[in-house]
């Protein structure tokens, strides 16, 4: 019995041996302009596809055994759908023409109807034409956060406590990188009803971070000095008076704080406290990306209460409609909008001529989002841009395919900032100590969020509360860009500024 379980097992692994995974990688590009083309479909069948990132490019992984009859089916708005042979591919560029649209064709099964009439039929279909019950979601999701520090000043007025001097502030400051990014990239399944307030259930295969170990440990021994110094000159039962201008608050001072806990890492409590730390750890990462991207996933044009409700509010809006395209192997129109007078975007949606669905839409804001400045605190967010597509499925209706975002803030401060050791229970005034200065930053932020959905899988209920969720994933910690880490997995090309980051020794 033992010896054909062996043999069974041999001639398993033999076969699964003889496919050879194949991985392709391309740049699709205009044929008249020569420029890139983004998110175009790169599909082998309904189950193995990716999209090309802004560049045009893609790296597709085929894990099966090629014969002389796949190929490749590249498709994207505007342009001829295109079929290449997998078998010895080499071609590093691919290029699409540009679809001629025959307009006779089109009036023959759609009435010649007015913008007006678009929309009505757009509104009216809104809650048939999207899927949003429960699905079972295979995805890819990237977030990526750059920071820049425009201006950072410290100025030191007076101070009582000698080491917190101009020489050490100005050191702090030194070693806070000047501009830093941090990209997370999760490869997973999501499990839940897709509408928004709807709870989730996920699993996560991989994922990785990729970003600057070191300034963690910089600010960690910037931390230690800093409450060194605080405990060599602070009393136990002061607080702290915080002001700036007109404006105070009470910082009380945590008794546990002057408390020198000697950790033995050798200890059992230890370990048990390090494993709980890891699992802790798993279950936070598990519980915040699952809540990302399915708040990513939502902010549509499907509801009124998100920021992009073109549709909802569409009397905010001037809508042109400008010609007819071809997606999907059907016809679309192409209507731009743009606000009246007060709405934050302008845009071009393309809409089914046969359902009245909006299959893409690619939106930038006109103006600022939010503006505030006051008494030396400014604050602006003064970029969302983006592009959500969606594909038909089995049930007719439509689900997720891809979406990415841009969103840009900068945050300044200009203001005195006063610090102020204060006890009750010392003998006489009850200042201690002070540390006067002026400060002013200005930090510019820029999130950038890409989300594929390989495969929606429409699931019951039942198969939904069944699902265990178990967090075991936290994600591998790369120093540089690793094009092997995802070796095997098909997921967004990167961006050039993900291939280039490499932590400087």
């Amino acid at each position: 019995m033992r010896l054909t379980h062996a043999l069974f097992a041999m001639l398993c692994f033999a076969s699964t041996a003889s496919f050879s995974q194949q991985s392709i990688s391309a740049k699709i590009i205009d044929s008249t302009a020569r420029t890139p083309i983004p998110f175009a479909t790169i599909a082998l069948d309904d189950n193995t596809g990716v999209i090309s990132n802004d560049f045009g490019e893609f790296n597709i992984t085929i894990n099966k055994e090629i014969t002389s009859k796949d190929s490749l089916s590249i498709s994207c708005l505007g342009y001829e759908k295109k079929q290449i042979a997998i078998k010895n591919f080499s071609d590093s560029l691919i290029v699409l023409r540009t679809k001629a649209i025959d307009l006779s064709e089109v009036l023959i099964t759609n009435k010649n109807y007015t913008i007006k009439e678009i929309l009505e039929k757009i509104k009216a279909n809104l809650a048939d034409n999207y899927d949003l019950d429960y699905h079972k979601r295979k995805l890819f999701y990237r977030e990526s956060f750059y920071t820049n520090l425009i201006k950072g000043d410290v100025k030191v007025k007076k101070t009582t406590i000698p080491e917190f001097n101009q020489s050490f502030i100005d050191s702090v400051m030194q070693s806070i990188p000047k501009n830093t990014d941090d990209h997370t990239e999760i490869l997973g399944e999501l499990y839940g009803k897709i509408e928004a307030s709807a709870p989730q259930k996920m699993e996560i295969f991989k994922a990785s971070h990729l970003y600057d170990k070191k300034n963690e440990i910089t600010f960690e021994n910037y931390e230690k000095r800093f409450n060194d110094i605080i405990k060599k000159h602070v009393k136990r039962d002061s607080y702290f008076k915080i002001k700036s201008g007109w404006f105070g608050t009470k910082e009380e001072i945590d008794s546990s704080f002057f408390d020198e806990k000697q950790v033995d890492k050798e200890t059992a409590e230890f370990i048990e406290e390090k494993k709980e730390r890891e699992k802790k750890r798993k279950e936070n990462f598990l519980k915040y990306r699952k809540r990302n991207i399915h708040g990513f996933e939502n902010n549509t044009f499907l509801k009124e209460d998100t920021d992009l409700n073109f549709i909802e509010k569409s009397n905010r809006y001037e809508f042109t409609l400008l010609d007819f395209a071809y997606l999907n192997d059907e016809f679309v129109y192409t209507i731009t909008f743009k606000p009246k007078r007060k709405e934050d975007y302008k845009g071009t949606l393309y809409v089914t001529t046969d359902d009245f669905a909006i299959v893409r839409v690619d939106y930038e804001n006109v103006k600022p989002l939010k503006k505030f400045n006051l008494l030396g605190v400014s604050y602006k967010e003064y970029l969302k841009k983006g592009t959500i597509i969606y594909v038909k499925n089995d049930k007719g209706k439509y689900t997720l395919k891809y979406a990415d975002s841009e969103f840009g803030e900068r945050f300044g401060i200009d203001r005195p900032l006063k610090i102020i050791e204060k006890n009750k229970h010392v003998k006489g005034r009850r200042k201690q100590n002070e540390l006067s200065t002026n400060i002013h930053f200005i930090i510019n932020n820029t999130t950038k969020k890409e989300i594929i959905v390989f495969d929606s899988s429409p699931i019951s209920e039942t198969e939904y509360n069944s699902f265990t969720e178990v967090p075991n994933v936290t994600p591998t910690y790369l120093p540089k860009y690793d094009p092997e880490f995802w070796k095997g997995y098909n997921i967004i090309e990167p961006n050039q500024a993900i291939k280039d980051f490499k932590v400087l020794d």
